[in-house]
């Protein structure tokens, strides 16, 4: 039990996403904020450590498994995962979550003004996140992907325009700690994605489409913090010759 509570939290959903589930549960940030042990994040909440590990040995037994055990992909593949799966999803919902957004300020802003910052914050989000994709797939992918056939052919690297790949990812971390703070004021906001009393359904669907793609980018981001941005990092100093 003392090894669950000195583990990072990023390090126990690398492990096994199942687990990601009871610390969205409890509201602790796994994925901007995944290198706190799970001691640290429970001070942190007041949450007694051992009620929280119980949760997590109940999930990895109980829960089904997704079958998608990311900690264990080659990373050519994960970069390929997190553009197909999630690059493309946040493509493709953002212009349909801006409508529904945009339609709720017309009709229910003046009764909710929350509604107004809630849009701005959510247009904000889709315009950073749109150059943050492009900074992956133009830079840092397309060099991950270049280590791992080194590694393949036993060849070595030469050092990038950024020097080390440690810069981009930095860049990209800050990046997502913004994004991450920018949807826990939208959730706060609507109140956990939870409509008013008064809301119509297209108030629904807004609520439920925000927060799946807060999940979506939840899972975005800790695929690329917890297991593939330490991955890159120590496969450049085996490649780099």
């Amino acid at each position: 039990m003392n090894d669950i509570k000195e583990k990072t939290i990023g390090e126990i959903v690398a492990e096994d996403y199942r687990t990601a589930s009871v610390f969205e549960s409890l509201g602790i940030d796994f994925c901007c904020k995944g290198n706190r042990t799970v001691q640290e994040a429970c001070d942190q909440k007041s949450i007694p450590v051992e009620e929280v590990i119980t949760k997590l040995l109940e999930a990895t037994h109980t829960a089904p498994d997704s079958g998608l055990a990311f900690n264990s992909w080659e990373l050519d593949a994960l970069v390929d995962y997190i553009e197909n799966k999630h690059h493309r999803y946040i493509e493709r919902q953002t212009p349909v979550i801006k409508n529904y957004v945009d339609k709720l300020c017309k009709v229910h802003g003046t009764r909710h003004p929350d509604l107004y910052t809630i849009t701005e914050a959510f247009h904000n989000s889709a315009g950073e996140l749109a150059k943050h994709m492009k900074k992956e797939e133009l830079i840092l992918f397309p060099f991950i992907r270049q280590m791992v056939k080194a590694k393949e052919t036993g060849q070595t690297v030469r050092a990038s325009h950024f020097f080390t790949v440690n810069n981009p990812i930095k860049v990209l971390m800050q990046e997502h700690d913004e994004e991450g703070e920018r949807f826990a004021k939208i959730a706060e906001l609507c109140n956990h994605y939870t409509p008013p009393e008064d809301a119509c359904n297209t108030y629904h669907v807004t609520y439920t489409l925000l927060k799946e793609f807060q999940d979506n980018l939840h899972l975005h981001i800790h695929l690329e913090n917890n297991i593939l941005f330490p991955k890159a990092i120590e496969l450049e100093k085996l490649v780099s010759g």
